[in-house]
């Protein structure tokens, strides 16, 4: 079997594997923050009808899982809180003051101490999100020049996960879960200054424009990966949060017409 049919072999059998896989990659981490709850029903968003609550962003980056992948650098990580802030507010009825430090937070699964936190920054709601992701790096054989010619390679999968539960402070109730998933994928070969075109990042499956991401340099293009799969994850969340929303309101005004 000639090398490029070979290439092509292999990445079906991975493609297969890996979707087969992907969706419960990495694990849920948010329970061992906030404890074993019942799924809230809609009718616990009752609450943010009748005004926008005073909410607290607190942003775990969970790193305690077996095959946990690194975490963020400090300024990716402080961007994604940011990215996370505006998006989240613009999917519910919050107003998110306060951006509250994970220091010294610990998977405990118990909410008290969390509770506990959103006293002290006096908010009426805590918006606690744990972010997490899986990696795994393997051989692979990359093309130059539109398959002329080949050069050994490595690819990185990259599975992130952003996790919310909206936590009323006064109750301790869980009004609202929602989580966004992430895929990369990071091609590389095994030496810098290969090719013009290496290395490279792509979300799994491609988003609607389909457009790569060139990370600004070799060594950093791990971190650069991480980021993309994680700002995926953040709109995903996003969306995910305003869906249980607006079906909220519609069953809200339905009832209203009844």
């Amino acid at each position: 079997m000639s090398p490029i049919a070979l290439s092509i072999v292999m990445r079906m059998a991975l493609v297969t594997v890996l979707s087969g896989c992907a969706a419960g990659t990495p694990p849920s981490r948010l329970n061992d923050y906030v404890g074993t709850h019942p799924t809230p029903a809609l009718e616990s968003l009752g609450p943010l009808s009748n005004k926008a609550g005073r909410t607290g962003l607190l942003v775990i980056a969970d790193q305690t899982a077996a095959e946990a992948a690194p975490i963020l650098p400090d300024e990716a990580q402080t961007q994604l809180t940011e990215q996370l802030k505006e998006r989240l507010a613009h999917s519910l009825p919050i107003t998110v003051e306060t951006l509250i430090s994970a220091e010294g937070v610990e998977p405990t699964g118990d909410l008290s101490s969390l509770l506990e936190l959103g006293k002290a920054r006096d908010v009426e709601y805590l918006l606690i999100v744990v972010a997490s992701s899986t990696e795994q790096e393997y051989p692979l054989t990359i093309f130059l020049g539109w398959h002329t010619h080949s050069q050994p390679g490595l690819r990185r999968d990259n599975w992130s996960l952003l996790e919310a539960a909206l936590i009323d402070v006064k109750t301790g109730s869980v009004l609202l879960r929602g989580e966004g998933r992430s895929m990369a994928t990071l091609d590389r070969p095994t030496a810098p200054g290969i090719n013009q075109w290496y290395p490279v990042i792509w979300l799994r499956p491609s988003g609607p424009d389909g457009r790569p991401w060139w990370p600004p340099t070799y060594e950093g293009a791990p971190n650069t990966l991480r980021m993309v799969a994680m700002n995926d994850a953040a709109n995903r969340l996003a969306l995910d949060l305003q869906r249980t929303w607006l079906e909220f309101r519609h069953n809200e005004f339905i009832s209203s017409r009844q």
